[in-house]
């Protein structure tokens, strides 16, 4: 498994709208893989490989590269700063945290903390609120100076390293990097295995998927695909406090065949199929239906004249905080069925 390029794509910080360092790594990886890489207007990587008939269907993949972040909003005169959130979070995650903020001519370590008194000072009252993330600032460590070094717009990362634990994975940004690496790693290894494919393939690693599948839905109108896969992560609470039944999926039970969330539902045929080709090729796999929120998937199936779609997903514990864990042999599943289904196209 080429656990490098995933500490490289988890630990490069591009949040929504600035997603340029990731797609800068994602193109040199790509440019041996694909016929065509090309960046749109929006910033999404389009990488194209031609298939065997130039008249065959279009099956378009889509990897959001943006991670959850923040923008900053505000630097007051004695240098801390004041962000807006660019994705979702719960912010009874965000306490003293490390951040990385990320400016036009270099990055700054920082840390994040709560406004309020510290505990040797807080009455109890004080401290069973959860503040919202726009009551939390960054201390760069640099006082005053810090209001010329950063700017409104610059943006923050939570700034903690990949770590392996046995079979699995932790890192921040495995939401949605771990598609990322799907998107290269299941080409190199068609290649790898020597394997041909029909259609024509387009692995569009997108912008702007955290703050409303932005990317993919212009990359769907240009590409018009027959089919649409969408991968991202989905939510593992296989853990304590959270019932059986809403738990999704299962650390290691295999890829997430992503049936509906809020945004979609997915073809009929296509669920058939892919279940097929994994109990076909000794694939694990689990059905995973999310009660709420969306993915690229979505946008490739609802543009232009419309597209049939599916989602395909690797379950992650503790999801939008810096320590997303993932099961390696899950992710290897899912570039393995990602692999056999092109092939068979």
């Amino acid at each position: 498994m080429n656990i490098d390029l995933l500490k490289r794509l988890c630990e490069t910080p591009g949040v929504p709208g600035h997603e340029h360092r990731v797609r800068e790594l994602i193109a040199a990886e790509a440019a041996e893989l694909f016929d065509t890489v090309e960046t749109d207007v929006m910033g999404s990587l389009v990488c194209t490989r031609e298939g065997a008939d130039a008249d065959a269907e279009r099956v378009v993949i889509a990897c959001h590269m943006d991670e959850i972040g923040f923008l900053v909003s505000h630097v007051s005169d004695k240098g801390f700063i004041h962000v807006s959130p660019v994705g979702g979070f719960d912010p009874r995650n965000l306490f003293s945290r490390r951040v990385l903020v990320c400016t036009d001519e270099g990055d700054y370590r920082g840390i994040m903390m709560a406004e309020g008194k510290p505990i040797h000072i807080s009455a109890p009252e004080d401290r069973k609120k959860v503040p919202e993330p726009t009551d939390f600032f960054i201390d760069i460590g640099l006082g005053a100076a810090a209001k010329e070094k950063v700017r409104v717009g610059d943006f923050v990362v939570m700034d903690e390293p990949l770590v392996e634990m046995g079979d699995r994975i932790v890192s921040k940004a495995m939401d949605n990097r771990i598609a990322c690496w799907l998107g290269l790693e299941l080409v190199r290894k068609l290649v790898a295995d020597g394997r041909s494919h029909t259609c024509k393939l387009v692995v569009a690693f997108t912008v702007q998927e955290e703050v409303g599948l932005r990317g993919a839905r212009t990359v769907a109108f240009e590409q018009r695909p027959h089919i649409g896969i969408g991968i991202d992560t989905t939510l593992a609470c296989d853990t304590p406090g959270v019932p059986e039944r809403d738990r999704t999926t299962e650390l290691g039970a295999g890829f997430g065949l992503h049936l509906k969330d809020s945004s979609f539902i997915a073809d009929g045929a296509l669920v058939r199929e892919f279940e097929a080709l994994a109990r076909a090729n000794e694939i694990p796999f689990q059905r995973t239906i999310l009660a709420g929120g969306g993915m690229d998937g979505a946008a490739l199936q609802q543009a232009a004249a419309g597209a049939r779609a599916i989602g395909i997903v690797v379950g992650t514990r503790y999801i939008h905080t810096v320590c997303e864990m993932i099961d390696r042999r899950d992710l290897l599943a899912a570039r393995d069925v990602l692999a056999a289904f092109v092939a068979a196209h």
